[in-house]
């Protein structure tokens, strides 16, 4: 009688870890992948802070080129890229193109150890409540997204930038 118990029992843990498993695919399968942002579509819009206190509104840059990052202070392929972008800020800011670094809800005080470690002249922004994250379906991180002077989204890169991948990026999108 135990015997057969045993196999009943592990009968239903198997349908259970079957059932998971489909479930899991169907649903990776099924994801609403019209819900990412779109290639040569308006980005969408946003208002962040910087660590500066400085408002940043995203349509407030039509104009201008803008390559628009997401990361984290732990995120290693993060930290390796940041000074590659400050590099090409430098020479790319005269040029009408900008760079806004969108940290994913750290606290200010790890975010601005960052900045002052890495000596980052571009503007810093977290998005405390991942809104903005959100919005652009990031993970995971690093994203990078290119937006040319109308606000459209012309490309988009996940995982660490090398500093002539940011300076092709800024090259397009330079007015």
């Amino acid at each position: 009688m135990a015997k057969k118990q045993r196999l009943v029992v592990r009968t239903i843990i198997l349908l259970l870890l079957a059932a998971a498993l489909v479930y899991a695919l169907y649903a990776n399968l099924t994801k609403d992948k019209t819900k990412q942002v779109k290639m040569n579509a308006a980005a969408p819009d946003f208002v962040l802070t910087d660590m500066k206190g400085t408002k940043h509104q995203l349509s407030d840059y039509k104009g201008k080129g803008v390559v628009l990052n997401f990361w984290g202070t732990w995120c290693k392929p993060c930290e390796k890229e940041m000074p590659y972008m400050d590099s090409q800020y430098k020479d790319f800011k005269a040029k009408g193109v900008e760079i806004l670094a969108v940290n994913v809800g750290e606290s200010n005080y790890s975010v601005q150890n960052f900045i002052d470690q890495y000596h980052l002249s571009f503007p810093v922004m977290i998005d405390k409540k991942s809104e903005v994250q959100n919005a652009y379906k990031v993970d995971p991180l690093p994203v990078t997204f290119i937006i040319d002077k109308t606000g459209k989204v012309i490309d988009q890169f996940t995982g660490s930038l090398s500093e002539s991948q940011i300076n092709s990026f800024m090259n397009r999108i330079k007015p």
